[in-house]
């Protein structure tokens, strides 16, 4: 297993607001991927999915979102991408794709083009069963606000209709996967 808060600590300073924020809003999503995957009967490699969790927003420092303490000067889009740059330099392929991949319910090249997201226009889909449960355990936990408060399946659908119907329709096939009775 690879020590994330260790990777973590390069690039954020510990006692911050920041970190305090990503920190908890990373064990959560961590947390709920892992309670995610006990009741799957996929085949997950559950210690990626831990360490992924914890990772998958490694690049929110580099982007400008003040309300949770982001001073940057990318927009908070590009957290996704920017997190795969980091993860590939620290010789982390695989979890980099779980960072370009977990924004929304992913997004298509289409979506891209159409919203003019400053983003390559490439599918940043998750594809592994793993990258999906990191990305459907994230929806659940907000960096601002309530940080440990885990929205409702609702909650997230509602949001996730505001992105389309292929966004809510990519949401729901993970909910399909990974939530139990």
């Amino acid at each position: 297993m690879i020590d994330a808060k260790a990777i973590l600590l390069k690039y954020y300073e510990e006692k911050s607001d920041l970190f305090r924020s990503l920190w908890i809003h990373s064990e959560c999503v961590m947390q709920k991927a892992l309670r995610c995957a006990k009741h799957c009967t996929l085949d997950i490699d559950i210690d990626f999915v831990a360490e992924a969790a914890l990772l998958h927003d490694i690049g929110i420092f580099r982007c400008n979102a003040p309300d949770i303490y982001c001073v940057g000067d990318l927009p908070y889009i590009c957290h996704g991408i920017e997190g795969r740059k980091i993860l590939e330099q620290e010789g982390l392929d695989r979890h980099a794709l779980v960072c370009e991949r977990h924004t929304g319910a992913g997004l298509s090249a289409d979506n891209i083009i159409n919203q003019h997201l400053p983003l390559p226009h490439r599918d940043m889909l998750p594809l592994s069963v793993e990258e999906k449960l990191v990305c459907y355990a994230d929806k659940f936990f907000s960096k601002s606000g309530n940080l440990t408060e885990e929205k409702s399946v609702e909650h997230v659908m509602q949001q996730m209709k505001k992105f389309g119907d292929d966004s809510l329709q990519r949401f729901l096939a993970m909910h399909s996967l990974f939530s139990h009775p």
